[in-house]
């Protein structure tokens, strides 16, 4: 395709960095980076990202200069960035899931600055396990023969399914062949197992004769699983995991859990139902329950298997374990959030997750309060605020059926659209991201805690500027 005639007079990379704009960025920057960010800027014109056409070789290369300082800038700067959620989402997949406390940072960055003793005995000084430093912690607080730990819970499957049933038979419920995001798929991961998938029951409906008729002896495990991001109603039935524990007790077959959330307190004395703490989820009855590290247990990444020593304990030679295995950073950062869950009540305090969940509205409303006057009070502002109370979802798929109530801030403009709000907040620095809902633009305060209100409003008031 011929080039655009207006396109004909750009100057080349070469002439652009003989230029003396040029020689100055590349005093201070990798020459790569200026060059990228030069044919960046080239490839936006060829593309119709010019503002208008260039009339000669000399005012395409004074508008590309001009545009060059703040893309080499963009790309020296970090991708991943630290962002205020103000959407409402605890365990907000898109933004990282949970949140760490300050112990787990502390312990992150202090293994992360030097050697550590990741997989040596300092007493025998013997080589020992790099997850010796975390399965005694497990243990205790779940009451687990034994414990292993990959790096998420999709993994953690994978594993328990290629090691206790590769080439055999594994029964679960159609109502949980669930798909939760990134497409991933309960069946998919059974067939990147080995396993061969045995479908009981029925999408709402699945009894225990279901189970217990497709038995054979090809059957190497029964499974259970978290339905994760939906809910059935209505006219549903599903097996509790007590009674598929007896089934297999009696017919000496393994069964496992896939629990989801990875909770380690009861949190039904809050008001917050359907939790399943893993000590819970264990004396149920079956005899492997898997988990997530950075849903309500408010870890890092981590998929937490726990159960009987005879089933958990192979699995931590197979060869999957070693593909699958978290690194220092993910075990110092776990063992940190582990201890302080030794003491419930100091867990609650300090567990970012369990703090969000579990605060008061009323506190949550104070925050949103102290936002609209730190707003209101900046000069020449059109933006409109009120404080409305709405509900959100701890998210990530640990709780679908859970609403907790909160205290969002409604923001409007006379002139921007709530649309156009929400992009300059989320393209802003640093990124805000909220939510539309029922026409309106809410920043949910539960998510945002209390040192980020300033910065949020500046926020606030900068996105009026660019929106």
């Amino acid at each position: 395709m011929p080039e655009a005639p207006e396109l004909r007079n750009l100057p080349s990379v070469a002439s652009l960095l003989a230029r003396e704009a040029a020689r100055g960025l590349l005093r201070v920057h990798p020459r790569p980076v200026v060059v990228a960010a030069l044919r960046r800027i080239l490839d936006g014109i060829r593309a119709g990202g010019a503002e208008g056409p260039g009339t000669s070789r000399e005012d395409w290369a004074l508008r590309i200069l001009s545009r060059l300082p703040s893309e080499v800038v963009a790309g020296e700067s970090l991708s991943l960035r630290r962002v205020i959620n103000a959407a409402g989402v605890i365990v907000h997949t898109n933004l990282g899931r949970a949140p760490l406390p300050e112990e787990a940072l502390g312990a992150v960055a202090d293994t992360a600055g030097g050697y550590v003793n990741l997989e040596i005995d300092l007493l025998q000084g013997e080589r020992s396990s790099r997850l010796a430093h975390v399965e005694g912690l497990l243990r205790d607080l779940t009451g687990a023969e034994c414990a292993h730990v990959v790096n998420n819970n999709a993994a953690a499957v994978l594993l328990c399914l290629a090691g206790l049933a590769r080439g055999r038979e594994v029964v679960v419920s159609r109502g949980e062949l669930v798909e939760i995001g990134g497409s991933f798929r309960v069946p998919d991961i059974m067939a990147e197992s080995g396993a061969r998938l045995v479908e009981v029951g029925t999408t709402n409906r699945t009894r225990l004769s279901d189970y217990e008729r497709a038995i054979t002896g090809q059957t190497a495990l029964l499974l259970k699983v978290h339905r994760s991001n939906f809910s059935l109603h209505g006219f549903t039935e599903e097996v509790p995991a007590t009674e598929l524990g007896r089934l297999g007790a009696r017919a000496g077959i393994p069964v496992m859990e896939d629990q989801g959330s990875g909770a380690l307190l009861d949190l039904s004395p809050d008001g917050i139902s359907g939790v399943c703490s893993l000590r819970q989820a264990l004396a149920a009855g079956p005899g492997v329950v898997t988990a997530s590290g950075d849903k309500l247990l408010g870890g890092p990444q981590a998929g937490i298997i726990v159960g009987k020593e005879e089933w958990v304990g192979p699995l931590r030679m197979h060869p999957l374990s070693r593909a699958l295995r978290v690194d220092k950073l993910c075990l110092a950062a776990l063992a940190a959030v582990l201890r302080l869950y030794a003491d419930e009540r100091r867990a609650r305090e300090r567990v970012p997750v369990l703090r969000m969940l579990l605060e008061p509205e009323g506190a949550v409303r104070a925050r949103a309060s102290r936002l609209v006057r730190r707003v209101r009070r900046a000069r020449g502002t059109g933006l409109v605020l009120s404080v409305v109370r709405d509900g959100t979802s701890p998210g990530g798929g640990a709780l679908p059926d859970v609403f907790v109530p909160t205290a969002c801030v409604a923001v409007s403009h006379p002139r921007i659209p709530e649309g156009g709000l929400e992009e300059a907040l989320r393209r802003g620095d640093p990124p805000v991201v909220a939510r539309l809902a029922r026409g309106k633009l809410l920043l949910d305060l539960r998510t945002v805690r209390d040192d980020e209100v300033p910065v949020l409003a500046a926020a606030l008031l900068a996105a009026e500027k660019n929106g």
